[in-house]
């Protein structure tokens, strides 16, 4: 079973940067999910699947996997850059193209 090491972004909910700085440490699934005809419960029957490990640094949980024979697979996070272009732009009065409705 292979494991993901990788750093959550951010939600676009969120304004703050809060658990986002942490590495986790996920098991990818082996089985799939299932849905209980009677009460509709969703299920399971992989355990690993509710292990959720989180480091300080990368290579922490990196060493973790191999002192522990965890074949695993990291994920760098994408950075996106900052706008060009911000929002008072849209209303100067050099634009090259006027403003209309």
């Amino acid at each position: 079973m292979v494991a993901r090491i990788y750093r959550p972004a951010r939600t676009a909910m969120q304004s703050g940067k809060g658990r986002t700085r942490e590495w986790l440490f996920l098991y990818e699934p082996e089985d799939p999910k299932t849905v209980e005809p009677l009460m509709g419960y969703t299920s399971s029957r992989d355990m690993r699947s509710q292990v959720r490990l989180s480091f300080e640094t990368k290579e922490l949980a990196i060493e973790y996997a191999e002192r522990n024979g965890i074949p695993y697979r990291v994920e760098e996070q994408h950075i996106a850059g900052r706008p060009k272009v911000s929002y008072s732009d849209n209303f100067r009065y050099d634009r090259a193209q006027p403003w209309t409705h």
